[in-house]
């Protein structure tokens, strides 16, 4: 199958919403896939410092953060109406986006993992 549809998976981390504190997203099994990518997306920005990064898990339970080396591209601060997406290409069978936020009014972001190259396709 050529289609994306049937191969690959989206997977909600950080509801969109306004924040103006630390988001703390769903943790995502990646059970079944050999690939991951972070999709962070940006509506308006009012005040704040809002800055993503990946963190990893063996038990969707204990997280540390992604090591640079397994992290393909860059996560800046989120800036207005913007898209940013990095790959993960670490070992671990859980992943998620944190963001640490601040502000009075803050920003509108949410975040998403992509899980591809199912084990089994086409995916649920």
């Amino acid at each position: 199958m050529r289609d994306l549809k049937n191969n690959m998976d989206a997977v909600k981390s950080i509801d969109p919403a306004t924040h103006n504190s630390n988001q703390t997203g769903t943790g995502v099994d990646l059970q079944g896939y050999e690939a991951a990518m972070a999709i962070v997306y940006s509506g308006a920005l009012t005040d704040g410092t809002h800055t993503p990064k990946l963190q990893e898990s063996d038990d969707n339970s204990s997280y540390t953060d992604v090591a640079a080396a397994d992290v393909v591209g860059t996560l800046a601060n989120i800036s207005a109406n913007a898209v940013q997406r990095v790959g993960y290409k670490g070992g671990k069978r859980y992943v998620r986006v944190f963001v640490t936020s601040n502000g009075s009014t803050g920003a509108i972001y949410g975040a998403m993992m992509i899980r591809g190259v199912p084990h089994h396709a086409p995916v649920a």
